[in-house]
Formats: C-alpha cells, sequence, structure tokens
C-alpha cells in the first residue's frame, strides 16, 4: 500500500516478510510447527474437555469453544503465508481478500466475547459462590456463547460490507490520501451525533482519568489487580483518542480525508492498544486464577516484580 501505488483491484501482490531466500526454508519450517502447536494444542484441549466429565463445567465449556476459535483464527490467514512462502507468485484475488477480512474480524470479535463470558463466569463464581450453579445453568452457557457468535458475524459482515463499498474492484487511485466517507448521518443531525459522540469520548476519558487517581491515592487498592486495572484505564483512553478525535474533527469539516502517513501510523497504534488491553486483560485472569486456587499463597506469587514483567511484556 505505497503511496505511489496505481492499481485496478482484481488482485493484491502480496510482499511477503523480508525474509532472504536463503532462509526461507527455515522460517516456513518454523511457523508450519508454530501452526501445528496451536492447532493441536487446542485440539487437545477441546478433546480433554468432552472426555473429562470433571471439566462439563461452565468455565471449560467456554474455554472449548475459545480453542476451537484459536484454531480457526490461525486458519485464516497461517495456511495462506505458508503456501505463498513456498511460491514465487505471490497474491491474492480480491474476494479472497474480502473473505479473509471478514473471518479474521469475525473470530478476533468471538474470542473477545468469548473471553468476556469467561470473566462473568469467574465473576460470578467469586462474588455470589453459593448461586454459582443456579446462575451458570446450561441455558445461559449456550446463550452467551451464541450470542458471541452472532455479535460478532453482525460486526465482522457490516466492517466487510463497508470495506467493499470502499474498495470496489473497479476502484482506481493513487494513494497519497484517503477520503473518508464517515457515518450515513444527514446534515440536521450532525450536531446532536457530534455532541453525543463527544460526551461518550469525555465519559470514557475522564471515567478512567478517575479510576487511575482514586487508585494512586487510596492505599487500600495497591494491589496487583488495581495495579493492572491503573494501566487498563490508562489503554482504554489511548484506545478512544487513536481513532475519536479525528472522528469528531471530520464530523465538522465538509472535506473528510486522512493523509496516507497519518493512516498507518493510526493502523500502527489502534493494533497496539488492542493488543495491549488484551494481554492487560490475560494479567488479570492470571491474577483471579491465583488468587481462586492458590490464595494461601497469593502474596509470594503476585509480587511487585512480577506484575511489573506481566505488564512490560
Amino acid at each position: 500500500m505505497s503511496p505511489e501505488n496505481q492499481s485496478s483491484v482484481s488482485e493484491f501482490l502480496l510482499l511477503g516478510l523480508p525474509i532472504r531466500p536463503e532462509q526461507q526454508a527455515v522460517f516456513f519450517t518454523l511457523f508450519l510447527g508454530m501452526y501445528l502447536t496451536t492447532v493441536l494444542g487446542n485440539l487437545l484441549i477441546m478433546l480433554l474437555i468432552q472426555l473429562d466429565s470433571h471439566l462439563h463445567t461452565p468455565m471449560y465449556f467456554f474455554l472449548s469453544h475459545l480453542a476451537l476459535t484459536d484454531i480457526s483464527f490461525s486458519s485464516v490467514t497461517v495456511p495462506k503465508m505458508l503456501m505463498d512462502m513456498r511460491t514465487k507468485y505471490k497474491s491474492i484475488l480480491y474476494e479472497e481478500c474480502i473473505s479473509q477480512m471478514y473471518f479474521f474480524i469475525f473470530f478476533t470479535d468471538l474470542d473477545s466475547f468469548l473471553i468476556t463470558s469467561m470473566t462473568y463466569d469467574r465473576y460470578v463464581a467469586i462474588c455470589h459462590p453459593l448461586h454459582y450453579t443456579v446462575i451458570m445453568r446450561e441455558e445461559l452457557c449456550v446463550f452467551l456463547v451464541a450470542v458471541s457468535w452472532i455479535l460478532s458475524c453482525a460486526s465482522s459482515l457490516s466492517h466487510t460490507l463497508l470495506l467493499t463499498r470502499l474498495m470496489s474492484p473497479e476502484n482506481q487511485s493513487s494513494v497519497s490520501e484517503f477520503l473518508l466517507l464517515g457515518l450515513p448521518i444527514r446534515p440536521e443531525q450532525q450536531a446532536v451525533f457530534f455532541t453525543l459522540f463527544l460526551g461518550m469520548y469525555l465519559t470514557t476519558v475522564l471515567g478512567n482519568l478517575l479510576i487511575m487517581l482514586l487508585i494512586q491515592l487510596d492505599s487500600h487498592l495497591h494491589t496487583p489487580m488495581y495495579f493492572f486495572l491503573s494501566h487498563l484505564a490508562l489503554t482504554d483512553i489511548s484506545f478512544s483518542s487513536v481513532t475519536v478525535p479525528k472522528m469528531l474533527m471530520d464530523m465538522r469539516t465538509k472535506y473528510k480525508s486522512i493523509l496516507y502517513e497519518e493512516c498507518i501510523s493510526q493502523m500502527y497504534f489502534f493494533i497496539f492498544f488492542t493488543d495491549l488491553d488484551s494481554f492487560l486483560i490475560t494479567s488479570m485472569a492470571y491474577d483471579r486464577y491465583v488468587a481462586i486456587c492458590h490464595p494461601l499463597h497469593y502474596t509470594v506469587i503476585m509480587r511487585e516484580e512480577l506484575c511489573v514483567f506481566l505488564v512490560a511484556v
């Protein structure tokens, strides 16, 4: 996607990884091994959950679906990448690119929704242990998984449809900047939606700043859980600030565009804070695991050095 690129979009040429020809076999073996480990590892998790009746609980029900999602997510891009590493002409058809984008977004969203369901399951187990079996009954677990699939499908479909609208096969362009369509809002409704989104953005920023301030001021909150929460609050502020200010500014201007360099930077920080958010939630999940499964050793395991290490990683 270089600024000088001019093309009729019927297929895309893939540059691939900048690997020397003599190193191709080594990297191919490495990535193939990582892919097979991911697939076989998650298949083993699913098999063990099915075979062991002690694992027929809500937590492992969600975990089996998460394992299936991880296999599917890896299979969206990795096989194509491996195939391109063994061929000289690397390309992907327009239709294949759109399909790949759809499933990439679908399984990314599904992964997030399933982790949210698992978080709710742990919340009920910790805060309402006596009512756990009543609340987390089989019907609710199936409902949460079904809703996760439906919402992921709707999200990925909406993004893919917008992408196809912007990137039709007949489109020819010189990429120095991108024109932004914005939201399909009538002119007379612009002020209302601008105020609404501005209010949501300020609520997000001020709310997370308040969380960070309270954690800093209250010594009772100087615990691993709130240490991770303060970093998560900072991540949420940064994540919102990547796109929302630009969107608000474009809602008040007639000519909506973004420079190529700005688009690349925005994409970098969007992915960065998305991944950081996921890793921090994973660290918080590990913190809760230690608190529940090893309560007597909690302060020894979750020491300050480990918390700083997990955030840094």
